[in-house]
């Protein structure tokens, strides 16, 4: 175990992103997002969801998938999306496990045909496409053929897009509307308050095995400050914190730490 570690009586990092989806803290702001991805899939539609780097989208993702019952849907994740449309789908093949085949109507058919196959034994197939706001223009505009099924009469496939803010502006153009029109639910994730960091602070904290205040309110504030309220900005602003407290052996972190972790990041992000 790492020195610092065990300075602030700590089992493990932290705030690491190596943590189980049941322990992942979601707020209250963002469990209403969360509720509706359910609802979208459960009722067997599309949806968006938007947000700056670091909100927390891939959070409000992976607690989508705990939610979520195994028994009766299969969510698949794409995240490898700067692809041209036939190297796209070949991509899903072999995220749905499939062996992809040599052209692009025959990789199409064989999705359509697995989703078809999924549907007559009750489950249902959610496919998460992550970074949406990368994806090719040609992508775009084929993958409301992808959701069409008996004449688009049946919902045999929901479709989750995810990216930055662009994503939506890109869906709004007239060429994307037959994929657009499709998309009921629209969710945009917002900045965390200055509650929600410190309540996300003290949750890594007493999950990693501290059972005290290790931040003072004037550091927590700063540090919502720094991060504006993004995960992956606390995470990095706290670590180096706790890191650079258990050099100089304080027992509580406070905003003169802070800021000094903040003048000198580089200085203070080495592990003992």
């Amino acid at each position: 175990m790492s020195r610092w570690l065990s300075q602030w009586g700590l089992r493990e990092a932290p705030f690491s992103k190596e943590i189980a989806d049941a322990d992942l803290w979601i707020p209250a702001s963002r469990i209403g997002a969360v509720e509706r991805l359910v609802d979208a899939c459960q009722d067997h539609g599309h949806a968006l969801l938007v947000g700056e780097p670091g909100v927390g989208k891939t959070c409000v993702l992976r607690s989508l998938r705990h939610r979520l019952p195994q028994e009766g849907f299969r969510l698949t994740y794409c995240h490898n999306v700067t692809l041209g449309r036939r190297d796209f789908y070949r991509h899903i093949c072999l995220a749905l496990g499939l062996t992809p085949s040599a052209t692009a109507a025959a990789v199409f058919y064989a999705i359509s045909t697995h989703v078809r196959e999924l549907g007559s034994d009750n489950v249902h197939p959610v496919m998460l496409i992550d970074e949406a706001h990368l994806l090719h223009q040609d992508v775009l505009e084929h993958l409301h053929i992808l959701a069409n099924y008996e004449w688009d009469s049946k919902a045999l496939l929901s479709i989750i897009l995810v990216g930055l803010p662009e994503t939506r502006q890109r869906l709004g153009l007239a060429k994307n509307r037959s994929l657009w029109s499709r998309i009921h639910t629209r969710l945009s994730l917002g900045e965390a308050t200055p509650g929600d960091t410190a309540e996300y602070i003290t949750h890594r904290l007493r999950r990693a095995g501290c059972d005290r205040d290790v931040f003072n309110s004037d550091a927590t504030a700063l540090i919502h400050e720094q991060s504006q309220g993004r995960l992956r900005d606390t995470d990095r602003i706290a670590t180096d914190a706790l890191k650079l407290g258990a050099r100089k052996k304080i027992k509580t972190v406070d905003r003169e730490l802070i800021a000094r972790v903040l003048g000198d990041a580089d200085s203070f992000s080495v592990d003992d």
